[in-house]
């Protein structure tokens, strides 16, 4: 009989018992009760928490939404036709996150990050939530730039700063999304990266735009957030969130963003949907209660970073449509007491010819002013008043009543004035140029001239900045000092071109 050798069998078993890899794993699993409409009711995950990612079957991933007593609400996205009653869904003990990284630059994505463009995956430089805090007060900086739109009206009386919520708002079919893509087309060089979110707009519109930036060389440094008119609330309800935090990956590496959210009248509609697909209290209008707490979340994430944290900005142009021109409904005021200013569109103005149609009495912007050049303040700072007494004295012109001749000339003055301001889609003018012809109007130098030749000086000034010898010279000093500091120079300049029309 063989002899047992007690310690070898002792250290065989020890390096069993080493070897031994347990593989038992904790999850916490819930079946799904009901599902209709991209809204699943879930029982048995009682440890779930707000905003968590859970996946189901089919590669189907959800979002927590509601916490119940007994069950949960979760959002879904993919082939949510797929999900039947009893579907096991798992708890991942992550908040739901979304790819952000350079590789999104140039590209069309849907809100969960997938490529809409046949281009190929997207590798991701890191993963963000969707929801994330807004930045404390003390992590901000000044405004103190300007984001130029290449638009006169915008640039000279509507400035906009870079880090600033200025609201876009009036009827459909005015103009705003032409606005928003307008500045989008003008960073172009100004090192800026450009987002928009397209919410609820038809994929053949949104084609176009990705066409449109193509043509213009701005898709390069742009992103396209698409969650189309044929895609699920759910979508809609997470895409602008998805962009902003697109957005704060490029902040947060010291860079300039504008975000455009196109828009948030499709997006308050989505999440009420959602909202009453949960059986959540409704209140005026049928939205519930947090509405106002969901865009003030969304709009608060903009900002300017401080120079300690790398000076980095996120400007959002947020889009709200209106219905007959009442900028006083529900959500317009919401979103109006938001935002550092709103750029009103009217119908009246658009239907005149006056485009942009942007009311120039009824717009504000509350810090852009900070921003804006010295120059463009020298020139443009009586312009709003002026612009407004002409409209006053325009309608009491229209009774035909014997005018002076110092009433004759204010209405001269501002029919140039509004004629200066009207601009056509993508014709895209720089602050030089427009510091120059505000100049020529302030000072008298269009006094003598009818409308059509006012044209064509503003189309000579443009010219002659950029080929003209003295215009040169005054493009240079204006870009440096962003300021008027030679008026001899400025005028020789004016009578020069003067002589062209």
């Amino acid at each position: 009989m063989a002899k047992i050798d007690i310690d070898q069998i002792s250290a065989l078993i020890q390096k069993q018992i080493e070897d031994y890899k347990a593989d038992v794993r904790l999850e916490s699993v819930g079946k799904v009760l009901s599902v209709a409409d991209g809204i699943a009711t879930v029982y048995g995950l009682s440890q779930a928490i707000l905003g968590e990612l859970v996946e189901l079957p089919h590669d189907v991933k959800g979002l927590v939404f509601n916490l119940e007593q007994y069950h949960v609400g979760i959002i879904l996205f993919g082939r949510t036709d797929l999900i039947k009653e009893g579907d096991n869904v798992r708890a991942t003990k992550r908040i739901f996150e979304v790819p952000v990284g350079n590789d999104l630059l140039g590209r069309v994505i849907d809100p969960l990050g997938q490529p809409l463009d046949l281009k190929g995956t997207i590798n991701a430089d890191k993963y963000y939530p969707v929801e994330r805090p807004a930045k404390d007060l003390m992590d901000r900086g000044f405004i103190n730039e300007p984001l130029q739109t290449g638009i006169k009206v915008i640039d000279a009386l509507v400035p906009i700063g870079k880090g600033q919520r200025e609201l876009i708002i009036g009827d459909r079919q005015t103009g705003k999304s032409t606005i928003a893509i307008d500045t989008i087309i003008n960073q172009r060089g100004k090192n800026v990266i450009c987002i928009y979110v397209a919410i609820g707009q038809k994929d053949a519109t949104v084609a176009n735009l990705v066409k449109l930036l193509q043509i213009k060389d701005a898709l390069d440094y742009t992103v396209v957030v698409n969650a189309s008119a044929s895609k699920e609330a759910t979508l809609l309800y997470i895409a602008p969130y998805t962009g902003s935090s697109i957005a704060e990956y490029f902040m947060e590496q010291g860079k300039d963003v504008l975000i455009i959210y196109d828009d948030l009248t499709k997006h308050a509609v989505a999440y009420r949907e959602l909202s009453l697909l949960m059986k959540r209290p409704s209140g005026r209008e049928a939205y519930p209660g947090d509405i106002f707490y969901l865009h003030s979340r969304l709009l608060e994430r903009a900002g300017k970073l401080s120079k300690e944290l790398g000076g980095g900005s996120i400007t959002a142009l947020p889009i709200v449509e209106t219905q007959a021109g009442d900028i006083s409904a529900y959500i317009p005021t919401n979103i109006i007491s938001i935002t550092d200013g709103q750029l009103y569109l009217e119908n009246k103005l658009f239907f005149q010819g006056v485009r942009p149609a942007i009311n120039a009495g009824l717009s504000v912007s509350r810090v852009g002013g900070s921003a804006q050049w010295k120059g463009m303040k020298q020139v443009a700072g009586t312009l709003r008043i002026a612009l407004a007494n002409f409209r006053e004295l325009e309608s009491f012109a229209q009774f035909g009543s014997d005018l002076d001749p110092s009433s004759k000339r204010r209405l001269d003055r501002g029919r140039k004035t509004v004629e200066i301001l009207k601009q056509d889609v993508h014709e895209l003018i720089d602050l030089p140029s427009q510091i120059v012809t505000f100049y020529a109007l302030e000072n008298g130098f269009m006094d003598d001239l009818n409308l059509k030749q006012i044209r064509s000086l503003m189309a000579e000034i443009e010219q002659g900045l950029s080929l003209n010898e003295v215009g040169k010279k005054l493009k240079a000093q204006l870009i440096k000092d962003k300021a008027i500091t030679d008026k001899k120079l400025m005028e020789e300049f004016i009578d020069h071109v003067r002589r062209f029309i």
